[in-house]
């Protein structure tokens, strides 16, 4: 076992809670529990953002599918990074302007239904709750892979961390501790993979052997984590299966991994185009939708600083993408042993030892990048929980503005509890297919509410529900189809996994259908609550 590890992480979680007890000072009132008392500067939110959107899909997740996958993957991080310049372009400053807390407080404002309040205190849990599920299931699969630990705990851990942390600081202290955190992040995959490329070039190995497919670099023993068919053997689960240096990686029946010259082409085995547009739908309208990503927005003190923050996000998580995709390609060099057990989220863990040894500078660089995993669950899963529990404190405990901290820390309880148990359950899922799936429901229920709710003086509140009952419902259908139900083939199988490229479209028409049905319930007052959405501050009286 790597010596370094569980010093790297008592450090990371140690400086955690030391950030969370410091601004802990910061933190007196409920609105320095919800929007920081909406004073972070630009700069300051511009790396918070940045720390809590990437996360485990993000930090494991991206270089796992292109190790898998290949090239038809790009996708992801394409569109992760992409779907702030919707958010700049449309949704920023009109919604910091609008003086929300919550994304419910934003329907309250707009059209002011309590119908539509509630729905949207539903789906920003769901969303929420669905998000954070993957980010304790990396924090399980990296004390499982390279701690030796078990998958239960490291989710336990992470998840009570992360609970007292936005307990007792709320958004003011989780500011401090995100911005470290991504810097943190940035830092433990920058370094190692300086040197992984340097031990790339001096072993002059391609980027991918074409046929049969990859090979191992070295002697290698795999043991198998479940039944499977390797070549058109069966072996069962526990066998350990031996290779020398050079031999082909095998293909093995449970594992969909993507072989040979597909995995540098697009358009390979699995893909098909409906899959690659729904995905890029999903990631680029869905970061606009995903509820801690908007509740930053409502630090801002004001329009032009929520421009500037944007901006500014888009250059540090564009930066921050570039890294797991080279994780991904050289772990295809280093790493093929994970093409057959599936558990290629594990890469960017476990490469820094596969090419660089197992001495002192592999195993240093191994506990850098466990550190900035660790980093990576707990920015986002606090900046989600403190969406929730934010949700939940002004909706479901009904404390409102004026409610208590202890509310707050109540309702922060009462977020964690339901994504940590779920966690336990789900632990065989790739972290960015569940990503994928919260991404698909926020873009099929939150982006039409926004983008139509800002740009629409004759959206109703009617057309809003009807909108979000027929997008969202039918991806978070999707959603439970496919985590919960039986394997499906086809083109079935791609509308149910992938579902944005229907259910986006279908949201947009049924709101705007159901609005002009509805025209007599456009609100009096709409023309006052357009102004104020986007009129600069400086203009107003």
């Amino acid at each position: 076992m790597n010596p370094y590890l569980v010093p790297s992480l008592i450090v990371v979680i140690l400086v955690t809670v030391g950030i969370g007890v410091y601004g802990l000072r910061f933190a007196r009132t409920t609105s320095d529990f919800l929007v920081a008392s909406r004073s972070v500067s630009p700069s300051w939110n511009a790396a918070a953002i940045s720390g809590e959107y990437l996360s485990a899909a993000s930090f494991l997740g991206v270089a796992g599918l292109i190790l898998r996958y290949g090239v038809d993957v790009l996708w992801y991080p394409v569109g992760f990074a992409a779907g702030y310049l919707a958010l700049l372009l449309f949704v920023a400053a009109p919604l910091r302007r609008s003086g929300a807390f919550t994304l419910p407080d934003f329907c309250q404002v707009r059209l002011g239904s309590p119908l539509l309040r509630t729905l949207a205190s539903v789906f920003v849990v769901f969303i929420g709750c669905l998000y954070l599920v993957p980010q304790l299931q990396g924090a399980g699969l990296t004390f499982t892979t390279v701690a030796g630990g078990s998958y239960a705990w490291g989710a336990l851990l992470v998840g009570v961390v992360v609970t007292a942390n936005v307990a007792l600081g709320g958004m003011r202290a989780i500011t401090f501790v995100q911005a470290f955190q991504y810097w943190l992040k940035l830092t433990a995959l920058a370094v190692p993979v300086i040197f992984l490329a340097l031990q790339w070039q001096s072993d002059g190995r391609p980027p991918v052997t074409p046929e049969p497919g990859a090979t191992f670099p070295a002697a290698t023993t795999v043991v198998l984590e479940q039944d499977a068919v390797v070549d058109g053997v069966p072996f069962e689960k526990g066998q350990q299966l031996s290779y020398d240096e050079g031999a082909p990686v095998p293909r093995v029946s449970t594992v969909d991994a993507t072989f040979g010259p597909d995995w540098l082409l697009p358009g390979g085995d699995d893909g098909t185009l409906f899959t690659t547009y729904s995905l890029i739908l999903a990631t680029f309208l869905g970061t606009m939708g995903l509820p801690h990503v908007l509740v930053r927005f409502y630090t801002n003190p004001d329009g032009a600083s929520a421009r500037r923050t944007t901006l500014v996000v888009l250059g540090l998580v564009g930066a921050f993408y570039l890294l797991p995709t080279l994780y991904g390609v050289l772990g295809r060099i280093y790493t093929p042993q994970l093409l057959m057990t599936g558990r290629t989220d594990a890469v960017v863990l476990l490469l820094p030892e596969a090419a660089l040894g197992g001495g002192h500078l592999g195993r240093l660089l191994g506990a850098l990048v466990t550190a900035g995993a660790l980093a990576a669950f707990l920015s986002t899963s606090s900046g989600l929980l403190t969406s929730v529990a934010g949700v939940v404190f002004t909706d479901v405990l009904r404390a409102g503005r004026s409610g208590s901290v202890r509310d707050f820390r109540l309702a922060t309880v009462l977020a964690a509890s339901v994504p940590i148990l779920l966690s336990l359950y789900v632990s065989n899922m790739d972290v960015s297919r569940v990503v994928g799936l919260a991404f698909a429901v926020a873009a099929s229920s939150f982006c039409p509410l926004l983008v139509l709710g800002i740009w629409w003086r004759r959206l109703t509140d009617v057309g809003a529900v009807a909108g979000i009952l027929a997008g969202g419902g039918a991806s978070m259908a999707a959603v439970l189809i496919t985590v919960l139900g039986p394997p499906l083939d086809g083109w079935v199988a791609d509308a149910v996994g992938q579902p944005a490229a229907w259910t986006v479209p279908l949201a947009f028409l049924v709101m705007i259908v159901g609005s002009l049905l509805t025209s007599r319930r456009v609100p009096p007052d709409v023309g006052a609550t357009m102004l104020r959405l986007h009129a600069p501050e400086s203009l107003r009286v």
